[in-house]
């Protein structure tokens, strides 16, 4: 038997980011899984081959209506997404029972947006980023691991992982213009909620988007429909 669980309320509400971004805060506070916010995107080359990988989900906005994540921007995925700027995007909390399905345009974070988040990380992963040419082929995980020694050395901090290493270094490493964050600014979302004898409660919102000048969009009133399982 299944425990009782929240199903999608009726009518459906109007703004259906609102009940992911409450969803998602459910999700840390459950502890149900170390990375709450875990999120696969799924993007396809020019070609229409597609692909999928897990990325982290680091901004909810329900108004407008966007989610936010930070990649290589000349990573697979960024290639992709210059090819070809729509996405789709699940995340899913199995032990509450619960699914989002977002689908929409991709644009890049402000450049002050991708600072400032990259200025949070810990001094770690900001010399990852300088040392990892994502995606593309390397000799070696030694060879790796010497690019990173090598951008530890430039920027006067301890190489990461080695021995003694503190966890928190005091150190001026800034952003690399080819790290950042994208905008998926969603036109369509669907919210599904696992139900007694495989009848679930599944639901799907709509919307236009009009794009405006400097990488943002007037998004129009959305639109719910409930669907069958």
């Amino acid at each position: 038997m299944h425990e009782h669980r929240e199903l999608l309320p009726d009518p459906l509400p109007p703004e259906p980011l609102e009940v992911v971004a409450r969803w998602l805060d459910e999700a840390w506070a459950a502890r149900v899984q170390p990375n709450a916010n875990s999120m696969v995107l799924a993007t396809s080359r020019r070609d229409g081959r597609p692909s999928a990988r897990v990325v982290l989900c680091k901004e909810i906005a329900p108004k407008p209506g966007y989610v936010v994540f930070y990649t290589n921007y000349l990573s697979s995925k960024g290639r992709q997404l210059q090819d070809n700027p729509r996405a789709a995007a699940v995340m899913h909390w199995d032990a509450l029972h619960r699914q989002v399905r977002i689908e929409g345009e991709i644009v890049p974070a402000p450049a002050s947006d991708s600072d400032a988040y990259f200025a949070s990380r810990p001094w770690q992963s900001r010399v990852g980023a300088w040392a990892s040419e994502q995606s593309e082929p390397i000799a070696s995980r030694a060879a790796l691991l010497e690019a990173v020694s090598g951008e530890a050395k430039r920027f006067g901090v301890p190489v990461p992982g080695s021995p003694g290493a503190p966890d928190s270094v005091r150190a001026n490493i800034p952003r690399p213009l080819h790290w950042g964050g994208y905008r998926l600014w969603a036109d369509a979302v669907e919210l599904w909620v696992e139900g007694e004898a495989r009848v679930h409660d599944r639901a799907l919102w709509r919307r236009s988007l009009m794009p405006l000048p400097g990488g943002s969009f007037r998004p129009g009133t959305w639109s719910a429909t409930r669907l069958q399982p």
